[in-house]
């Protein structure tokens, strides 16, 4: 059963919740300059999310946190702020995006995540010593079928990143610490059922081609949904990647079946890669983010914003219905689009998204970059939706 609160979705096991922020209901950032109390307002806006779906922050298995860089402050610093708010580690695992604004002018941080049901046992790997990780979250954790990897800076064995600038070498070895955080719960690669990569580009395919074939050496076709983006820089000099994943294997540990598809006519990337378009497991539906191009990896529309989106959503309900679900199943929507530090841009596309769900509709984020992952591509819309599942 699917409940709605606008903010917060429960459905089966899954609690999915909305990027928060520090915002007035008119729409009037709060706080602004000073991050720590916007970061500690969001998560008080998180608990109170999470309140309403009867759980807590204990429950949280996954944080994906919007930064806006800074010199006066690192990476660490953002995560101890939201740290403060959180239980006792180890605790949720945590993908850090650092972007260079958000959506309203004055807002510093933006924070989405997932929970699950109290009940179920959760396993958890604890941050390493010399990792970027703090004790208040996990590397990776394991609850009910799901397994989240949070996201993995690569670093050696003393905490140093790795080949500063390669953005091939770090890839390498972002995906073996993945693998060996699946591997500590059973898993593998192919248990992988969800991919992000995050890495340092400008919206060319040069930056997006070399780390985008490395990383997908490590998956079999037909392999997991993906989404890329680029990011103008990282909380590490010379850092080049950021790699996250979600994987799914039955409690005693055998196999999960899935079921791939790929629509006839949708767009295709301009190299060849494993991932596919949608792809369920048990109850569980993910599609890669979904964007306006053609099958050669060529924008549709170049640089319209409200056609680029409608086109996105339509490929989404494509999807969907191949995987014997619809736009009412939809639990969560991420969204980057190209936009400056104007709520603008945002409500251009929200306005469309929200138009493909009735009232009170999924969870959803929406965040403004200076440039996606192709040229002239300025929308990619991330879904997550649950139905019953197959047989």
């Amino acid at each position: 059963i699917k409940v709605s609160h606008k903010q917060g979705v429960v459905s089966g096991d899954m609690i999915w919740i909305s990027g928060q922020v520090d915002l007035t209901p008119d729409g009037i950032v709060c706080n602004q300059g000073d991050i720590a109390t916007q970061a500690g307002n969001a998560m008080v806006n998180f608990a109170s999310v999470l309140s309403d779906c009867d759980a807590s922050l204990a429950d949280v298995v996954k944080l994906l946190c919007f930064y806006v860089t800074d010199p006066s402050r690192s990476e660490r610093d953002v995560l101890q702020m939201i740290a403060a708010a959180l239980p006792d580690g180890p605790g949720p695992c945590v993908t850090m995006v650092p972007v260079p604004y958000l959506a309203y002018p004055g807002m510093d941080i933006e924070i989405e995540g997932y929970a699950m049901r109290p009940d179920l046992e959760r396993h958890r790997i604890a941050p390493e010593a010399v990792g970027p990780l703090l004790p208040a979250f996990s590397e990776a954790i394991r609850c009910g079928k799901m397994i989240f990897v949070s996201g993995q800076t690569p670093i050696d064995d003393k905490g140093a990143l790795v080949s500063p600038g390669d953005a091939i070498a770090q890839t390498h070895k972002s995906m073996k610490q993945i693998a060996a955080r699946l591997a500590h719960f059973g898993a593998g690669f192919a248990d992988v059922i969800k991919s992000n990569r995050w890495y340092a580009g400008h919206g060319t395919t040069e930056d997006f081609e070399p780390a985008a074939l490395a990383c997908a050496e490590y998956y079999e076709k037909p392999g997991p949904a993906a989404t890329g983006v680029p990011l103008p820089k990282f909380g590490l000099d010379g850092q080049m990647i950021k790699l996250e994943a979600v994987a799914m294997l039955s409690e005693d540990g055998t196999r999960l079946p899935r079921r791939h598809v790929w629509p006839d006519g949708l767009w295709d990337w301009t190299i060849p890669l494993p991932y596919q378009h949608g792809l369920k497991c048990h109850d569980m539906i993910f599609l890669g983010g979904q964007v306006a191009l053609d099958k050669q990896g060529h924008a549709v529309s170049p640089g319209e914003l409200s056609k680029q989106t409608r086109i996105a959503m339509d490929h989404i309900g494509t999807i969907l219905k191949e995987l014997g679900a619809g736009y009412a199943d939809v639990c969560k929507v991420t969204t980057v689009y190209e936009g400056g530090c104007s709520d603008k841009d945002l409500h251009e596309n929200l306005s469309i998204r929200s138009s493909y769900f009735q009232d009170p509709g999924p969870a959803t984020t929406g965040i403004p970059l200076p440039k996606l992952a192709y040229p002239d591509m300025v929308i990619e819309i991330e879904t997550f939706a649950m139905a019953e599942p197959d047989g």
